[in-house]
């Protein structure tokens, strides 16, 4: 078979949409898709969303793509590449994800300052039984930090590293979490943009490797109730003109040693604490991991070497200075939730919001926090819309767009539990 190109774009859903295209058109720059892909439901319902011009002839936009952004990838004979979407008017389209990403990194380059990604997921393994319903992977030696066939008896993720490296993804780390079977894989720094290109290309291919072992790899926030959850804790950090790690005031970190930016930085992120819940954890079932007590980010706090508080501070300094917000779920678009972030915190340094005492207690027992995120995705998405500011920063017409998908998700969603509510989003998530 002579090379195709499958050319693909992360939706509004965080589901990957794309075409395979001729040898012919390898050498062309863009292909063109029906824009209310952004109306459609995981269920396939077509819904009028804002933006969607589902009412208004289901009209085409447009992906283009860089030639240099082709890469081979984990299949014969097939390369990939991501783009960005247009208009018919050849503009920008304002629901991109990708486009929200770059208009953050823009707005912090306006600044002199670049930010570096480097973003961990989580994800469980589960197989059919005999009567195909999916049961955890048996993975009956599977212990945290467990490597080797024990945590992995059919070697799965030994195939996603070496095609890992084929593709030239950087890696920094495979190991199994604490409930198993579920594994967490870390990418390392990268510039925004390439670190998220990078983690959505990844997590695609973790999936469809995973399949051909008859493993369901779901990147769910919450697929097992009685497990633990799976979130997409996001690293950030910011290089300055000279070259130096901005977010640095020298060689040692942690709280005590945090400059002007990194507490403006954090102030954002935790004065849009609320706001943010309803883009990075964007789901009914990302509800059942944002829980108090859970190291999932449900409380409005912050710490140094704490895994219970939403933003952790980097202990180490110098170049690996960094914050990490622990918040998200990779059932989010990685480009809205980063983007998000980044807005979140810049907006933080723009307005001199105020920041909060760090927290001081475990978060089991004792939480020196007193607000938290929503309970449930209607009341994050009520409070994502109260955020206008956030909404603002990151993009009115996707959020718009988002709100109004997520309200359907509500009824949607409303009476599934155990089992349903897996199975409503574990072959998207």
């Amino acid at each position: 078979m002579k090379t195709r190109l499958r050319a693909m774009f992360c939706d509004h859903l965080s589901i990957m949409r794309g075409k395979y295209l001729p040898n012919s058109k390898i050498g062309d720059d863009a292909t063109r898709f029906c824009r209310s892909v952004f109306g459609t439901h995981y269920d396939k319902d077509l819904l009028d969303a804002p933006g969607s011009l589902v009412k208004q002839g289901l009209p085409d936009m447009e992906l283009k793509w860089l030639h240099d952004d082709i890469r081979d990838s984990w299949h014969a004979s097939t390369k990939v590449v991501l783009g960005d979407l247009y208009d018919d008017a050849g503009e920008p389209l304002s629901l991109c994800p990708r486009g929200a990403l770059k208009r953050a990194v823009a707005a912090w380059s306006a600044k002199g300052l670049q930010p570096k990604v480097g973003i961990e997921l989580e994800a469980f393994a589960l197989q059919a039984d005999e009567n195909g319903r999916l049961m955890p992977y048996d993975a009956p030696g599977g212990v945290v930090y467990g490597t080797g066939p024990f945590a992995d008896p059919l070697r799965f993720n030994d195939r996603i590293w070496a095609m890992a490296d084929e593709m030239g993804f950087s890696l920094d780390m495979i190991t199994a979490e604490f409930d198993s079977p579920q594994f967490e894989y870390t990418l390392t720094f990268d510039d925004a943009v390439k670190a998220v290109d990078d983690i959505v290309l990844f997590r695609l291919m973790a999936r469809e490797i995973a399949l051909e072992y008859g493993i369901v790899l779901t990147f769910m926030p919450k697929p097992i109730a009685e497990a633990g959850g799976s979130g997409m804790h996001i690293n950030y950090s910011f290089v300055d003109e000279a070259g130096g790690n901005a977010l640095s005031s020298g060689p040692r970190g942690g709280p005590e040693h945090m400059n002007d930016l990194a507490r403006g930085c954090l102030a954002g992120v935790l004065h849009h604490h609320k706001g943010l819940a309803g883009l990075i954890a964007p789901t009914a079932n990302s509800y059942m991991r944002l829980q108090p007590g859970s190291l999932s980010g449900y409380w409005q706090n912050w710490g140094g070497d704490h895994r219970n508080v939403t933003t952790r501070i980097s202990s180490e300094g110098g170049a690996k200075a960094r914050l990490e917000h622990r918040m998200a779920d990779a059932s989010a678009n990685p480009y809205t939730a980063v983007a998000a972030v980044l807005q979140a915190s810049l907006l933080g340094v723009e307005k001199g919001y105020s920041l909060p005492p760090m927290e001081t207690g475990d978060g089991f027992d004792r939480t020196d926090a007193r607000e938290g995120t929503a309970i449930d995705l209607k009341g994050a998405v009520t409070d994502l819309e109260r955020d206008t500011v956030l909404a603002k920063a990151v993009g009115e017409e996707l959020v718009a767009n988002h709100v109004f998908m997520k309200r359907k998700e509500v009824r949607k969603t409303r009476d599934l539990e155990g089992d349903g509510m897996r199975d409503f989003y574990v072959h998207f998530v």
